[in-house]
């Protein structure tokens, strides 16, 4: 569903995503997981055709996002990581308008908004300007908007900022349904909690490179002998000695 060959964006000399392969196929959560600056945010922009890469590619549902960019953006959801909203409109106003986006409105959109605002809490605020919403409520309208024409792929970056823990409880267990019904959900996030009870895979990137990929059993096999959970295989992986620096910053 997700397939990156090479993938790699460059900045003058730095290279922020360095040559990156991955297969996420239907009906997977992935998670992307890295320290900050490791090329997450680099890599889901790419993929969502916001970054143009510096080389190799990117099929979103078979299709090559860089040779018809329409057609792969209308089978994928983006949830970026802040929700940048047009605050002069309402929540439904926006809504509308991002179905528009995708050719979609009347009764059909109108119920799916509704269903959407409701899980959500947002009902009642549907008719009120986005620049009175908080950051949470940004974010869950933001959530709203992705799954608003039922893509077959939704990336996410960073999803569970600024969401309280009912939206944030709502928003895993939608991605599980949505992944059951045959759906795609590539998602960045450093909370290693929710990476390691949701997500059917994993990828730790870190310099712009995977260092590792595979269930949670696949990881601990091959890298994480004695690991106490994901936290500890984390910091092996990303070569960080949190305890040693904390340590030596105290000392000092």
């Amino acid at each position: 569903m997700i397939q990156l060959k090479g993938l790699t964006k460059r900045y003058g000399t730095f290279t922020a995503v360095d040559a990156i392969n991955l297969d996420v196929p239907h009906g997977q959560l992935f998670g992307f997981l890295g320290p900050n600056g490791a090329g997450k945010t680099t890599t889901l922009r790419m993929i969502a055709g916001i970054l143009r890469p510096t080389a190799g590619t990117v099929h979103i549902n078979g299709i090559d996002v860089a040779k018809d960019p329409t057609a792969a953006k209308a089978v994928l959801g983006y949830i970026p990581d802040r929700p940048f909203i047009y605050e002069k409109l309402t929540g439904a106003e926006f809504l509308r308008f991002v179905a528009g986006l995708y050719g979609q409105d009347g009764p059909v959109i109108e119920r799916r908004m509704t269903e959407l605002l409701t899980l959500f809490d947002l009902l009642e605020w549907r008719d009120e300007l986005v620049e009175s919403y908080s950051h949470g409520m940004r974010q869950k309208l933001i959530i709203s908007s992705a799954f608003l024409h039922k893509p077959k792929v939704i990336v996410v970056d960073e999803p569970m900022v600024g969401l309280d823990p009912k939206a944030a409880r709502i928003l895993k267990d939608l991605f599980r349904e949505y992944t059951k019904r045959g759906h795609t959900i590539m998602m960045s996030t450093h909370t290693l909690e929710v990476a390691e009870t949701v997500c059917d895979r994993v990828a730790i990137i870190q310099g712009g490179r995977i260092r590792a990929a595979g269930t949670m059993d696949e990881l601990y096999e091959s890298v994480g002998a004695g690991a106490k959970g994901l936290e500890e295989l984390f910091l092996r992986l990303t070569g960080e000695n949190a305890a040693r620096e904390l340590v030596e910053v105290l000392d000092a």
